[in-house]
C-alpha cells in the first residue's frame, strides 16, 4: 500500500535488529508518501527555525503482499513466535528510510521517532499489536506537519506469516528539506553584509544558520534588499538568489543572493502637473526628501530619488493645499521620465513629474458645535481661530481640536473625541448613518429654510460641524513607580500634580512628566513604553497611571594628587551626589590636604524643607594656606541658603555667608 506526495524520503525503524548504516534505525514497519512542512506540537531534539505549511490528505493504496519480509531494503529476520491463529493484521515491522539522499539524515533519527506513535508488535514478548489504519495516518500527519519534509510517503506491505495471519510492513520513505549552511551577499558596493543583517533583525527577517529553506522568507530578503537599494536611488536594482549544494552532509546548501545595482537614479527635476493657483516653486519647497540635484548635490546627497519617503513628501504638499483652502486638492502617483544614461551607465537622469488635482479654494462659512454638554459654544467657539469668511485652514482646525482636547482633558474626559464634518455648499449633502446630512427635515422645511449662497466673495464656501463625543469623566485609581530602586516613592510623588482619588487631568500629567525629568534622577521618560494610563478592571471611570522609571546614577566620586609652586604636593579625594540616599538631597563632602595648603568642605541641601516647596542648604569649610616667605592664613566659615518657588520651574534664592580669618 503506497501514499504518494510530491517529493520522497525515508527513514527506518524495526522490532528486530538490522544493519547498522548513517541515519538508520531499527525496523518497525511501514507506510505511503507525501510532502511538506512546518513544527507544531511538543519540543524534540534538534528542532530548527521552520515555516509550517498545510499537511496533504494522505490515502491508502492497496496494499501488496511481500515475499521476504524487509523494511527499507533491509530484511527483517523470522520471528520468535507466531501470532495466535485466527488473528486480525497486526505490525509486524516498521522504519523511516532515507533512500533518495544516500541513507542518511540531517535532522536526528530519534526526532523522527518522537513523530511516529505507530508501534510494532514484539513477538519475542507475546506482544502483537493490532494494524491501524488511522494511527498510520495520523503518523503521516505529524511527520509532514514538523516542517523538516520536502516530501513523505508510506508504504504498507502484507507478510503473511505460516499460520495465514497478515503482519504490516510499514516504511516511511522521507526526504527531507535543503539546510542553509552558508547565507552571503554578492555584488552590491552600497551595502556590505553587516548593514543588510541589521536591517533584517529590524524588520524581524532572519535567516539563521542550519535552518530550512524557506522560499517565502528569501522572497522577503530579496524585497527588503531592494528596498535599501532604493532609498540609495537604485530604483533599478535586482536582486536574485541561488542554491548550491554543499559537501559535509545530507540537503546542505550555500544561499547567495545576488545583487545588481544598476544605475543610480539621478533627479534632474521636478515637475508638477495641473497645478495653477499655486507654482511649482512653492509645492518643491514643502518636499523635504526628494529634491531636484543642486550645485552641493555632492556633499548633501540631494537629487536621488527616495521612494519610501515619497508618501510623506505627498502629504506634505496636500497640507500645503489644504492650509490654503484648497480642501478637495489631491496628489497623484509619481512618475519618473528617464531622461538620459551618463557615459558611463552608471547614473540615469529622470525628471520627476507629480501630478496634482488643485479643486476649488474654499471660505469657511457657518461653524457649528453638536454633542458638547460639558462646555459651551462660546468657549469651544474661542479655540477655534476661524470666522465666516476666512479662507479654509486645516492647519487652524487641527490646533483648535488639539486645544479642545487639552480642555477636556483637564477635566477628566479621558474618551473625549471630536472630528469635523465638512458641508460645502456647492455639493448635495452627504447622507450619514441612514440620515441626510446638514439640511432640513421634511420638504416642508426645506422650502421655508433660508437658502444659504454657495458663494461668499466669488468663492465657494464651506459648513464645517465639529461633532464631539464626550465621554465621561475619569479618575485617579492609583499611581504607581515600578524602576525605582533607590529613589524613594515620596520624592516621585512630591513632583505629581495629580491626587489618587481626584478628576484625572492630562495637562496636569504632563506638567508632572516634566518635573520628573527635571530631578535628572531618572532616565528621561517619553513615549507609550514609560508611561501608561489604563482604565481600572472592574472600576467604572477610574483610571491607573503608571510612570516606569530607570535610575540613573547621581553619585560622583574624585580623587587625584599633585604639585603646585604654591601649594606643594596635595591629595584630593571627594563624594558628591544629587540624590542622597534616594531622598533627593543634595550632599558632597571635599578633602584636599598638601604640604602648603589644606582645604575641608561639607556641603548639605534640602530641596523639601518640611515637606514644602522650600530650599535650604548649608556649606561649612575651613581652608589653610601657609606660603613661606609670604603669608600664612586661615579660614573657617559657611554659607547658608533658602530658596521659594517663584513659578513653574523657577526659584528665589537668598544665602547668608559668614567666614573668620586668620
Amino acid at each position: 500500500m503506497r501514499f504518494l506526495a510530491p517529493l520522497t524520503v525515508t527513514v527506518m525503524l524495526a522490532s528486530v535488529a538490522a544493519p547498522a548504516g548513517a541515519g538508520q534505525l531499527p525496523h518497525y514497519g511501514s507506510l505511503p508518501r507525501s510532502t511538506g512542512g512546518g513544527l507544531q506540537g511538543a519540543s524534540v531534539p534538534q528542532v530548527p527555525d521552520l515555516q509550517p505549511q498545510a499537511a496533504p490528505v494522505p490515502q491508502l493504496p492497496a496494499q501488496k503482499p511481500a515475499t521476504t519480509a524487509a523494511v527499507c531494503g533491509t530484511p527483517v529476520p523470522p520471528p520468535a513466535a507466531l501470532p495466535p491463529g485466527g488473528s486480525p493484521p497486526v505490525v509486524y515491522a516498521l522504519g523511516p528510510c532515507f533512500t533518495v539522499q544516500g541513507g542518511s539524515s540531517a535532522v536526528e533519527p530519534a526526532t523522527y521517532l518522537f513523530y511516529i506513535q505507530t508501534r510494532p508488535s514484539r513477538p519475542s514478548q507475546g506482544v502483537w499489536v493490532s494494524y491501524d489504519e488511522k494511527s498510520v495516518l495520523d503518523d503521516f500527519t505529524r511527520l509532514w506537519n514538523t516542517g523538516f519534509l520536502d516530501d513523505l510517503s508510506i508504504e504498507v506491505d502484507d507478510y503473511v506469516f505460516s499460520n495465514g495471519v497478515v503482519g504490516k510492513l510499514i516504511t516511511y520513505h522521507m526526504e527531507e528539506r535543503e539546510r542553509i549552511k552558508i547565507v552571503d551577499y554578492e555584488g552590491s558596493k552600497q551595502l556590505d553584509q553587516t548593514k543588510i543583517e541589521e536591517k533584517l533583525r529590524e524588520e524581524e527577517v532572519r535567516i539563521a544558520l542550519d535552518s530550512f529553506v524557506d522560499p517565502a522568507k528569501i522572497r522577503r530578503v530579496q524585497d527588503i534588499v531592494k528596498e535599501m537599494l532604493g532609498e540609495k536611488g537604485f530604483q533599478a536594482a535586482t536582486v536574485t538568489h541561488a542554491l548550491t549544494p554543499m559537501s559535509g552532509g545530507p540537503k546542505l546548501v550555500h544561499l547567495t543572493f545576488h545583487i545588481d545595482e544598476g544605475p543610480k537614479v539621478r533627479m534632474r527635476d521636478v515637475e508638477f502637473v495641473g497645478n495653477q493657483a499655486i507654482g511649482d516653486f512653492w509645492l518643491k519647497r514643502q518636499m523635504k526628501s526628494n529634491k531636484e540635484q543642486w550645485f552641493l548635490s555632492f556633499i548633501t546627497g540631494r537629487g536621488t530619488f527616495q521612494e519610501a519617503k515619497f508618501e510623506e513628501d505627498a502629504d506634505n504638499v496636500l497640507s500645503y493645499y489644504r492650509n490654503k483652502g484648497y480642501m478637495a486638492a489631491r496628489v497623484g502617483e509619481p512618475d519618473l521620465k528617464d531622461l538620459e544614461d551618463s557615459s558611463d551607465r552608471r547614473t540615469r537622469w529622470v525628471q520627476l513629474r507629480i501630478p496634482v488635482q488643485e479643486g476649488a479654494r474654499y471660505r469657511v462659512g457657518d461653524v457649528t458645535f453638536e454633542g458638547n454638554t460639558i462646555v459651551k459654544v462660546e468657549a469651544l467657539r474661542s479655540l477655534f481661530k476661524m470666522k465666516p469668511g476666512d479662507w479654509y485652514s486645516e492647519k487652524d482646525i487641527r490646533k483648535g481640536m488639539e486645544k479642545a482636547r487639552e480642555l477636556y482633558g483637564s477635566v477628566g474626559y479621558f474618551d473625549f473625541n471630536l472630528y469635523p464634518d465638512l458641508a460645502p455648499r456647492d455639493m448635495p449633502p452627504r447622507e450619514t448613518g441612514g440620515e441626510t446630512s446638514p439640511g432640513p427635515s421634511s420638504d416642508q422645511e426645506a422650502a421655508d429654510a433660508p437658502k444659504k449662497p454657495v458663494m461668499m466673495n466669488g468663492a465657494p464656501v464651506v459648513d464645517i460641524t465639529m461633532r464631539l463625543d464626550e465621554g465621561k469623566q475619569y479618575f485617579v485609581n492609583r499611581i504607581t513607580f515600578p524602576g525605582n530602586t533607590t529613589t524613594r516613592d515620596n520624592v516621585i510623588r512630591r513632583e505629581i500634580r495629580l491626587v489618587e482619588g481626584g478628576v484625572f487631568n492630562t495637562e496636569a500629567l504632563k506638567y508632572s512628566i516634566k518635573r520628573i525629568n527635571q530631578l535628572g534622577y531618572f532616565k528621561t521618560i517619553e513615549g507609550d513604553k514609560e508611561l501608561t494610563v489604563e482604565k481600572t478592571p472592574n472600576g467604572d471611570n477610574k483610571l491607573d497611571v503608571t510612570l516606569k522609571v530607570e535610575e540613573q546614577n547621581r553619585n560622583q566620586i574624585t580623587f587625584g594628587a599633585g604639585v603646585s609652586q604654591w601649594e606643594g604636593f596635595f591629595g584630593q579625594l571627594s563624594f558628591q551626589t544629587a540624590n542622597f540616599l534616594g531622598r533627593g538631597e543634595t550632599f558632597s563632602v571635599m578633602l584636599q590636604a598638601g604640604s602648603l595648603a589644606q582645604n575641608y568642605q561639607v556641603a548639605f541641601t534640602e530641596p523639601f524643607l518640611f515637606d514644602r516647596a522650600i530650599t535650604a542648604g548649608i556649606d561649612l569649610y575651613r581652608r589653610d594656606l601657609n606660603w613661606i616667605n609670604y603669608f600664612t592664613q586661615s579660614s573657617v566659615g559657611g554659607n547658608l541658603g533658602f530658596g521659594f518657588p517663584v513659578r513653574d520651574f523657577a526659584r528665589l534664592f537668598g544665602n547668608y555667608s559668614l567666614e573668620q580669618t586668620r
